[in-house]
């Protein structure tokens, strides 16, 4: 019997979760069943149970890819040195908002956070990764503070931590209430970090 390449089973994973995300997005976590993504999927139940155990499994898994991206444009805006604060929050924001729409993964990870404070494996993995986010935060803040973009005294750590935040909140605002617009938000941004400065 020829051996089941890598890439065959990556692919077969994430036919898997791709399936999971789309009915996730359409009924949510609790009003979709494992029969739910067999079904979408198009596969086995054997064949998905090969994969995943539960959709508890699913759901950390889909916690733990959700984020991959969003993570990385944030590590690489924040690592680089030719943009300032400001241009990295806006761009930030921008990356975001994009990711809100009804098939956006934001709307996701509002389900993984309320998941986490029920399942300790989910928590376990949105911790990470959102320590892994603020991190970037973090770091970006320090820069900002060498740079004179922020008060010398500035917490990097707590002024990551707000950044953070108000990326986040942003991202509830557009999904719950359609509000504020990008243009609207980034000009707040642009307010709040000019009065930093000029402290």
């Amino acid at each position: 019997m020829p051996r089941v390449s890598e890439a065959h089973l990556a692919a077969r994973r994430e036919q898997i979760l791709d399936a999971a995300r789309r009915r996730f997005l359409h009924n949510g976590f609790h009003s979709t069943s494992m029969q739910d993504v067999i079904a979408e999927a198009g596969l086995s139940t054997g064949a998905v149970y090969r994969y995943f155990r539960s959709k508890n499994e699913i759901i950390a898994a889909i916690a733990g890819s959700y984020a991959t991206g969003l993570r990385e444009v944030i590590g690489d805006l924040a690592a680089d040195p030719e943009l300032g604060l400001g241009e990295v929050m806006e761009r930030v924001v921008e990356v975001v908002d994009e990711n809100t729409g009804p098939d956006g993964v934001l709307r996701l990870a509002v389900q993984v956070w309320a998941e986490a404070l029920r399942d300790p494996a989910v928590a376990a993995v949105a911790e990470q990764i959102y320590v892994t986010m603020r991190g970037n935060f973090v770091e970006l803040a320090q820069r900002a503070v060498e740079a004179g973009e922020l008060p010398a005294d500035a917490d990097p750590k707590a002024v990551g931590a707000t950044l953070f935040s108000l990326v986040l909140g942003y991202a509830l605002q557009r999904m719950l209430t359609g509000q504020p617009d990008l243009d609207t938000y980034r000009a707040g941004l642009r307010s709040l970090l000019t009065a930093c400065r000029i402290r």
